[in-house]
C-alpha cells in the first residue's frame, strides 16, 4: 500500500464553532504529524490559534490532539525538507499536530 499523501485536518470554527474539514499535503517525524499553510490568513490556521485541539485522519487511522506553530528552530527546517522531499514544497508556516 502507498503512503498516504493527505492528512484530514478538522478543526473548529472560530467564528461557527462548527467542524471544518479540509485536505493537506503532511509529513510525519517522531509519532507527530506536521502541516504547512502557504499563507498566515489560511482559515484553517486561525482556527488552531483560537482552537488549538483538533482531529485528523491519515488513510484509515484517525487522531486527536492538539496544534502548535512552529516559528523557528531545527524541527521546524527538518520538516520543511521532509516536506520537500516529498512534494517539492516546504515553504510555509509549519504547525506540529501532536496526538494525546
Amino acid at each position: 500500500m502507498p503512503a498516504a499523501q493527505f492528512l484530514y485536518l478538522t478543526t473548529t470554527g472560530r467564528a461557527s464553532g462548527e467542524p471544518r474539514e479540509i485536505e493537506i499535503w503532511f509529513t510525519q517525524r517522531d509519532g507527530r504529524f506536521y502541516v504547512i499553510a502557504e499563507y498566515e490568513t489560511a482559515n484553517w490556521l486561525q482556527n488552531l490559534r483560537v482552537n488549538p485541539q483538533a482531529r485528523w485522519r491519515v488513510g484509515e487511522q484517525t487522531f486527536s490532539g492538539s496544534a502548535r506553530l512552529l516559528e523557528s528552530g531545527a524541527v521546524r527546517d527538518a520538516i520543511r525538507e521532509l516536506s520537500r522531499q516529498k512534494y517539492g514544497w516546504g515553504d510555509g508556516l509549519v504547525v506540529e499536530l501532536a496526538p494525546e
